[in-house]
């Protein structure tokens, strides 16, 4: 009989109807970041309003082919196949500019374009084939590391929620504008407070509609940008190369290369928290191929007119409040960019929403890309200093950064792409600072378990082959080869992670292997008849010494039950004495073992192995069961 296969939240289709609402939701809240970019670009380069309205479009149409490359997947290795939503990276703005700038001395203007995407359409080529070897350095973005990276991200785009949120007039607050704003994040919080199921997924929109209709009717909806809906055609088409031929500079080229770096950290950020978010584990192949669409992305981006492309964290935090996990939501949102791509007026009506209302609405978004960080840096050893330094220094410096913008103006012009943003600087620390603790100098230097009480993640992580097999020696009774088997796994991002190493080393090893590993333990007649001196000799679990209490009758069967096991499996009976388990269950559990055929006996035999194990790790490992304690805090109360 076929297994019916449980479709996972991620690729599960809702209603036409459903997908509609939740992906006008997803453009909505991404359409300002989107639109900031090309906007900003044309602002420096003097560029005039028509080809200003033409980047505009083309950045939508290009979003939303770069979001259906993330989401829906083109051919098996590119596209990471999430509720990802693609946009310009700011992180290019400066580059941009300085091109534009340099290529025309200075003046700006349509001359700079070609080399500006020149550099783009060479970048996207270059991420493109970069893509497996960065996903390859996974090991180098532990949760300490990426759960930084999104809470530094979270953090520092607070900065661009304050802007929207706050109009200022002559230096004061306009207490206007900041009622549109705050008022606008109380809808949200109270819809996701009062409303169920489909009202509560989409708080974020109602806030945006509820915003701008109380906007409209005040009043105070911005009359430039009314105008320009009537002033907006009805359909405008990019075409390829639309400013000329691409053109080619050497610093044009290095400079974008380096962006498409740092967007390639931003990128395995923002997967790593969407697939925490859906409850999807994250493999170097999903980030291999999260970065081969964003390099096919940036490369098209370079053809149709546009800017390079990442994933948008503001999204990353709107699945979080809606957990909408279907990434049919996000192909859906794509679809809408393609066609706003193509209706400028279309476009223009969403550019009417007044910047407070986006403010309030997107200031929700990036809080919660914040918690998403930190939810992932919780699974780091909380108490190691560390971990602490990592964190607390990546963040002050991107808040630094964030706070005072103008200190990047003191290094030199090729540095800084690095700190002119609170993102960038803040990744860039976290990253270096964990090659600095835990990859760099003598990280041989063996930790013992006895000593420190119980070791940590990130000091096993530390550890030689040979520190590790000492660390974890009582593991296992005498066989050390399962320990080596598991140290070829690391590093470890926690706890779960090492567990499941030493287990599988176990249940995949050589048949021969196994045999030793199974002759290694005593049968349960031999453990529970010895005394407690002689018990400790030949183990160490949980209660082998509680069976004293065994009757001469119960005795004699265990004897019995023993000695027809070897007899008909050739191995000596084996089972994981829990802290419940009495010599009348034990004696039962033997009597069904007995019935089972040598092929599924040896692999009940290797799972009491490794139950044994399990119990013996926990009093190696700080905060070894993060499931079972997770549990208990949700139901104490």
């Amino acid at each position: 009989m076929n297994k019916i296969r449980k479709t996972h939240p991620v690729d599960a289709v809702p209603s036409p109807a459903k997908i509609s609402i939740l992906s006008l939701q997803h453009v909505l809240a991404f359409y300002a970041g989107a639109v900031i970019v090309p906007l900003l670009i044309a602002s420096s380069l003097n560029l005039d309003p028509e080809t200003t309205i033409h980047l505009i479009n083309a950045d939508l149409f290009t979003c939303g082919i770069a979001t259906l490359i993330q989401s829906v997947g083109l051919g098996k290795k590119i596209g990471v196949r999430l509720p990802i939503i693609q946009g310009v990276t700011t992180t290019a703005v400066a580059p941009i500019i300085a091109i534009g700038l340099a290529t025309t001395g200075g003046k700006g203007g349509l001359a700079g374009l070609p080399y500006i995407y020149g550099a783009i359409i060479f970048s996207g080529l270059f991420t493109f084939f970069a893509a497996p070897y960065f996903a390859k350095l996974l090991r180098f973005f532990p949760p300490i590391v990426t759960g930084t990276v999104l809470l530094v991200m979270g953090t520092s785009l607070l900065s661009v929620s304050a802007n929207d949120f706050i109009n200022y007039a002559e230096g004061t607050p306009d207490p206007v504008w900041l009622g549109y704003g705050f008022g606008t994040l109380a809808v949200i919080v109270l819809a996701q407070r009062f409303f169920k199921g489909f009202f509560g997924t989409i708080a974020v929109l109602i806030g945006l509609i509820g915003g701008t209709i109380v906007a409209a009717i005040a009043g105070h909806l911005d009359p430039a940008k009314v105008s320009a809906i009537g002033a907006a055609d009805i359909v405008g088409i990019t075409t390829p190369f639309y400013f000329g031929i691409p053109a080619f500079t050497f610093t044009g080229v290095i400079s974008m290369i380096i962006v498409m770096i740092i967007t390639m950290v931003e990128t395995t950020g923002d997967v790593f928290a969407t697939g925490e978010i859906v409850g999807k584990r994250i493999t170097q192949k999903d980030v291999s191929a999260a970065i081969r669409a964003d390099g096919i992305s940036t490369l098209l981006g370079g053809i149709l007119n546009s800017f390079p492309y990442t994933c948008f964290a503001q999204n990353v935090g709107l699945v979080r409040i809606t957990q909408v996990k279907s990434r049919w939501v996000a192909a859906g949102a794509g679809v809408i960019m393609l066609f706003i791509g193509l209706i400028p007026k279309a476009g223009a009506i969403v550019a009417a929403i007044p910047s407070p209302v986006l403010g309030g609405a997107s200031l929700a978004l990036f809080a919660n890309v914040a918690w998403v960080g930190l939810q992932t840096i919780a699974k780091a050893d909380m108490k190691s200093s560390r971990n602490a330094v990592i964190v607390t220094t990546a963040l002050g410096l991107a808040m630094l950064v964030t706070f005072k913008p103008g200190i990047a103006g003191v290094f030199p012009e090729w540095a800084q792409i690095f700190c002119s943003s609170g993102m960038t600087i803040g990744a860039i620390t976290a990253i270096l600072l964990n090659l600095l603790f835990f990859h760099v100098g003598n990280q041989n230097e063996p930790i013992s378990a006895v000593k420190m009480g119980k070791v940590a993640i990130d000091d096993i992580n530390l550890m030689s082959r040979e520190a590790f097999v000492a660390t974890f020696r009582k593991v296992f009774n005498n066989q050390t080869w399962p320990l080596e088997q598991a140290w070829e796994a690391r590093n470890f991002t926690d706890v779960l992670n090492l567990r499941a190493a030493i287990q599988e080393a176990v249940l995949t090893a050589d048949p021969k292997l196994q045999h030793q590993l199974i002759l290694d333990y005593p049968d349960m007649y031999q453990l529970i008849a010895t005394d407690a001196e002689a018990a400790a000799e030949i183990s160490q679990d949980i209660g082998s010494l509680a069976l004293d209490a065994a009757t001469d009758e119960e005795l004699a069967q265990l004897k019995e039950i023993s000695e027809q096991y070897r007899e008909k499996f050739a191995y000596p009976w084996v089972a994981y004495l829990g802290i419940y388990d009495t010599p009348q269950q034990i004696i039962a559990q033997g009597l069904r073992r007995l019935e089972n055929s040598p092929a599924r006996e040896r692999i009940a035999l290797l799972s009491e192995i490794t139950e044994i194990a399990n119990d013996r790790f926990d009093k190696i490992v700080a905060d070894a069961n993060p499931i079972i304690a997770s549990w208990e805090s949700k139901y104490s109360n």
